[in-house]
């Protein structure tokens, strides 16, 4: 049994003069009432009630606690009601990971707007195609594009997205559209080649089952950003994401093909450990960037 419990049911148990009167605030049996004073008589090595046939009453070492008792519940209620009201409160160090031309477009580019809501906020960002370790590297929250499957965080989807083979109309016009996954064999395909990356191939769907396609080109990378260059120049396909082709299938500057082989899902989350309070920080940021993410025309821009 903890302390604030004891102090607490001594001070009802005073008040009240009775442990009957103090169990029905309580929500417990008198008994329990009692068992709690008993605790804290043990603990303190003192007599603190007299109990009776005709009632409670308090020793002289009862009245002196009782009253100290009362001040300091006062002191940890007010404490309680001042750390409540800061997890509203936008402030401290938020930190920050997300892939990098992700990050660079579409993370950083918001920060300026939310520190003029909240310019008790320090804010730093992390933007790497690797994937980190939030917890053990000190993390507030990351941006995650595609399915996160580690049962110790929270995802949360920011809006929905797809990969999607690419290219552009030029290239298909020298090199045929592939009408199959298979197809792709016969183009250049421009893959990322970071560790953990695309070197399992390019997945796709068929009647419901997940299979991957080895994609082979003369130009490979680890920097997300450089490939999709590459696809705009026409010098091969690309397995590229919804969320950073969309201007350009707009102009029809890029095409899409094997849409319908296509996984369904790839989407934008934000992602944070699971923690019982989420930081009122971590928590605006979010839905920041969610607002911002979901205004009509925004990906086209």
């Amino acid at each position: 049994m903890d302390r604030h419990t004891e102090l607490r049911s001594f001070v009802l148990v005073a008040e009240k003069g009775s442990f009957a009167g103090a169990a029905l605030v309580e929500g417990v049996t008198p008994v329990v009432m009692g068992r709690r004073l008993d605790a804290l008589e043990k603990r303190l090595g003192v007599k603190l009630m007299h109990r009776s046939t005709r009632g409670l009453a308090l020793t002289e070492l009862g009245e002196q606690l009782l009253d100290q008792s009362r001040a300091l519940l006062r002191e940890f209620d007010e404490l309680e009601r001042a750390v409540g009201a800061g997890r509203d409160l936008v402030r401290g160090h938020l930190v920050v990971s997300a892939p990098a031309a992700f990050g660079r477009r579409h993370v950083a580019p918001h920060a300026t707007a939310f520190k003029a809501l909240h310019p008790e906020l320090r804010m730093s960002f992390n933007f790497t195609d690797s994937v980190v370790d939030l917890v053990r590297e000190g993390y507030d929250m990351a941006i995650r594009i595609g399915e996160v499957t580690d049962p110790n965080y929270v995802a949360l989807r920011l809006f929905p997205n797809r990969r999607v083979v690419c290219g552009t109309p030029d290239y298909f016009e020298r090199h045929g559209i592939p009408r199959q996954p298979e197809d792709l064999a016969r183009h250049n395909c421009l893959a990322f080649n970071l560790a953990g990356g695309q070197q399992r191939g390019w997945t796709f769907q068929r009647e419901g089952r997940l299979f991957a396609v080895r994609a082979d080109g003369d130009l490979a990378c680890n920097d997300g950003e450089l490939l999709y260059g590459w696809v705009k120049q026409g010098l091969g396909v690309g397995w590229r994401s919804t969320w950073e082709i969309q201007a350009e299938l707009k102009r029809g500057e890029l095409v899409t093909v094997l849409d319908e082989f296509a996984v369904p899902s790839y989407d934008i989350q934000a992602v944070y450990p699971q923690q019982r309070y989420l930081p009122a920080k971590v928590r605006r940021f979010i839905e920041h960037l969610r607002e911002s993410y979901n205004r009509p025309g925004y990906w086209e821009e």
